[in-house]
């Protein structure tokens, strides 16, 4: 650690708990290895060539690169058809799109996986006021099973309020947000999908599979989920795409979503690709080999503040479904003093002080740590947290480990300075 000043206390810290990443690191690697393979195979099934990264402008009408990237994209993920591109603003307007897509009026969405994080709920109309074009203004019924006082879900619960409600959706978010419960697997996503199609064989499955991409060896529409979406800026952009999302399952959704993102009759038939289609499709390409890197920063920073006498979640043994770790840091103060640590360890903007905000969509002011080349980018090292207790701090990202490993250090060494 030449270039870094640590005590040799952290340091050994360190050591230690690399030590004790070891056998998780190489489960990372072998899923790794797995996930770029398939990825690979699709980009040479589909024939990407330099030709797909030309631009194209106005309507965007017969741009290769674009259905290339789509179909490309479908077969990463196991899906029938996809959508990937940089229209989408964010993961919560590719959610959105994906809702607003396939649900009319009269329907009931049923999230079972309890209320859906802060800025979903003002789509679902769970939040702000009426009349701002929300699900519940269209006339979409919202209802919920809640999860058990374990954080998983309340499998005869789901049971009960499928086969009562008939919902035309069933709604899974397979990250925690800023919760301390679990991330869902594919294994118990799929269990979901199983279930409610037994119950109700016309209902839609819908994952927010936002952290969750290349993290597994399968994705949730590989198995009985019928939709998924999420955004580039996070695993499957692998800090190359500036901005987008993706949507892909069942080719006739697919079709329906493209209605939405663009216009009734043209779909995905038009959108100028801008020249986008080159990062596209090489953070597609780049996305396992990044989130591996992530998923290693996420156990060592757990294994580090467990050696610090912290409560992380995941624990550094546990298996993982998201790239998300979180750290119960116990005080707003030391919350604060761990962003300042990361933030200071950032390649950019190292130098700006992270303060509480009140970010929009937000109950809680918030605070960010994100030094990022991408505004944003939740694959890039970051960590935010809402003050509120139990005063936790949700860590995500890292391009690679060896930078990343450094940032939470100094974020460890800010938090012994106020312990």
């Amino acid at each position: 650690m030449a270039f870094f000043d640590f005590d040799t206390n952290l340091l050994a810290l360190a050591d230690k708990a690399l030590a004790k990443c070891a056998d998780k690191f190489a489960e990372i690697d072998k899923i790794t290895e797995y996930n770029q393979q398939k990825v690979l195979r699709a980009f040479i099934d589909n024939r990407v060539c330099e030709a797909d990264f030309g631009a194209t402008t106005g309507y965007g009408y017969g741009d290769r690169g674009r259905e290339t990237a789509d179909r490309v994209c479908a077969q990463i993920y196991g899906a029938e058809a996809a959508i990937i591109s940089t229209s989408f603003a964010s993961g919560t307007h590719t959610l959105a799109t994906m809702l607003f897509g396939v649900l009319r009026p009269g329907d009931i969405m049923l999230s079972v996986t309890g209320t859906p994080y802060d800025t979903i709920r003002p789509v679902i109309g769970l939040k702000g006021p009426d009349g701002q074009g929300s699900l519940k203004d269209f006339g979409v019924t919202y209802k919920e099973v809640a999860l058990l006082p374990d954080g998983t879900p309340d499998f005869d619960g789901i049971a009960k309020a499928v086969g009562e409600l008939k919902p035309k959706c069933v709604y899974i978010q397979r990250s925690r947000g800023y919760t301390l419960r679990a991330s869902l697997g594919v294994d118990e996503i799929d269990r979901i999908a199983v279930l409610a199609k037994e119950i109700s064989p016309e209902t839609l499955v819908l994952v927010d599979n936002c952290y969750g991409e290349f993290v597994e060896k399968d994705e949730p529409v590989a198995r009985h989920a019928d939709l998924m979406g999420g955004s580039l800026i996070k695993n499957p952009g692998a800090g190359i795409a500036r901005c987008g999302g993706y949507i892909c399952g069942r080719a006739d959704l697919v079709e329906l979503v493209s209605y939405r993102m663009t216009t009734p009759g043209t779909g995905r038939e038009i959108g100028a690709s801008l020249g986008t289609n080159r990062e596209l499709l090489m953070g597609m390409f780049s996305a396992p080999h990044v989130t591996g890197e992530a998923l290693k920063t996420a156990v060592f920073t757990a294994a580090l503040f467990e050696e610090m006498g912290y409560t992380a979640s995941p624990s550094s043994q546990e298996a993982r479904h998201d790239i998300i770790q979180s750290l119960c840091l116990e005080t707003p103060e030391k919350l604060c003093a761990f962003c300042r640590g990361l933030q200071s360890g950032s390649p950019v903007d190292s130098f700006v002080t992270p303060e509480p905000w009140d970010m929009p969509g937000y109950d809680n002011q918030v605070i960010m740590a994100a030094g990022a080349f991408t505004n944003g980018s939740s694959i890039e090292l970051s960590a935010d947290a809402p003050l509120r207790e139990p005063y936790a701090v949700w860590l995500q990202g890292g391009l690679n480990f060896h930078s990343a490993k450094l940032g939470v250090m100094l974020g460890a060494r800010e938090v012994h300075k106020v312990e």
